[in-house]
């Protein structure tokens, strides 16, 4: 379901023209969908969030009874999320790490650290000495693993399981347990295996993958009489804006994961989603400034546009909508524009044909005035979009159903 909440639709109707564009985020719903997805979780699966999809303060600090702790990527997010959720336990991944962010992770008390490459691994052991002396690191290298049958031909983003540059070569797993527990680098611990490996997979296909990750990673750690404890096995949990009423199957995943956990009893599982804990919760509120007519089509331009939710130009869909007829009076001497059919063609105010937000709409009657709610605008939304093209004002924000409303 995208339709707004009754919470969201009540403020998307009541702000004025001027509030709006606005990201509207209902933190209740929010709340709810992270405590259902917790209880589907076995004991032994860790569940992180990953705070790239979403960093709000206010959407960190909502999951934060339901997350065992957050994925940073970057020394930026490091900073924020630790302002923002202090205290709570940080995996810091991502590929190029600088000196100085491994440096400021370190000193921050960073609990886990997803190593991406040799290179990076030394960089770590080195400044580990340097900055916390007789302080143990926990490492889990990131390996790019290669997965058969298939299992992610079609995805829509694959970071492993073909050449990327994300992780190591599975060919130098075995140099880079050795440096790990041969005395070479006694400041760090190898903790276990980390492998995120494609985005937009369904439950069934995340299984698949996982099993091959586990698999790999019981081998390795078999062949080196070592006992790993953690293995991540990545986030990327479909989330269907063609068919936003489909949902990831947690219940299934969860099943599934429990397996896994009673075949390794010496293991935790985590998992670091991101979008599918958080794309659910969140709308972009704006108002239809005209509607104009052009070669036989019914166009619908909107203030803001994909400046504000580069959600839809980036994954090329049509963002799910959701008409709101305004009851307020018309307030101008000229005729109200109003579409004639009933599909409308949903634009924004950027001069370029690719500021498209959603195409061919049922919207019959829909009328300069009226508002539209987008929904799945909770995660990879505001935070990716292009703000400062045009210098258009920047949208609102509102939290709701939070202690302290926006």
């Amino acid at each position: 379901m995208t339709a707004p909440t009754p919470l969201v639709r009540d403020r998307a109707l009541a702000l004025s023209s001027e509030e709006l564009p606005a990201y509207l985020y209902d933190l209740t719903a929010l709340r709810e969908h992270a405590a259902a997805v917790r209880a589907a979780l076995p004991e032994r699966v860790e569940l992180y969030y990953a705070a790239k999809a979403n960093p709000e303060p206010e959407v960190l600090a909502a999951l934060q009874p339901y997350v065992h702790g957050y994925e940073v990527s970057s020394g930026g997010e490091l900073a924020h999320v630790g302002k923002a959720v202090p205290g709570s336990p940080l995996a810091f991944g991502g590929p190029g790490k600088t000196p100085a962010e491994l440096a400021s992770a370190l000193e921050l008390g960073v609990e886990r650290f997803h190593v991406e490459s040799v290179y990076e691994l030394h960089m770590l052991a080195d400044l580990a000495v340097r900055r916390v002396p007789g302080r143990r690191i926990a490492v889990l290298p990131r390996f790019n693993l290669p997965v058969g049958d298939g299992a992610l031909d079609g995805v829509s983003l694959a970071m492993g399981g073909r050449p990327t540059p994300f992780g190591l070569d599975p060919g130098q797993a075995d140099d880079v347990v050795r440096l790990l527990t041969d005395s070479t680098y006694p400041q760090l611990e190898l903790r276990g295996v980390h492998a995120h490996l494609a985005s937009g997979l369904e439950a069934a296909e995340q299984l698949a993958v996982a099993s091959s990750i586990v698999s790999w990673s019981a081998g390795l750690a078999a062949r080196h009489h070592i006992a790993l404890r953690e293995v991540v096995i990545g986030g990327g949990m479909a989330v269907d804006y063609a068919a936003p009423e489909r949902r990831f199957d947690w219940a299934a995943y969860g099943a599934g994961l429990e397996r896994f956990t009673a075949a390794h009893p010496g293991l935790t599982l985590r998992i670091e989603p991101g979008r599918a804990l958080t794309a659910y919760c969140g709308w972009y509120a704006t108002e239809v400034l005209d509607v104009k007519h052009s070669h036989g089509e019914e166009f619908a331009v909107v203030r803001g546009g994909t400046h504000h939710l580069r959600t839809p130009a980036t994954k090329g869909h049509d963002q799910p909508c959701t008409v709101l007829p305004s009851d307020a009076p018309w307030p101008h001497p000229w005729p109200r524009s109003a579409a004639r059919g009933d599909r409308v063609t949903l634009t924004g105010q950027l001069c370029t044909p690719k500021d498209l937000l959603a195409r061919g709409v049922p919207a019959t009657g829909l009328r300069a005035g009226d508002r539209v709610a987008f929904g799945l605008a909770g995660a990879y939304a505001w935070n990716i979009s292009h703000h400062d093209f045009l210098m258009h004002p920047r949208p609102g924000f509102h939290f709701l159903g939070g202690t302290k409303e926006g």
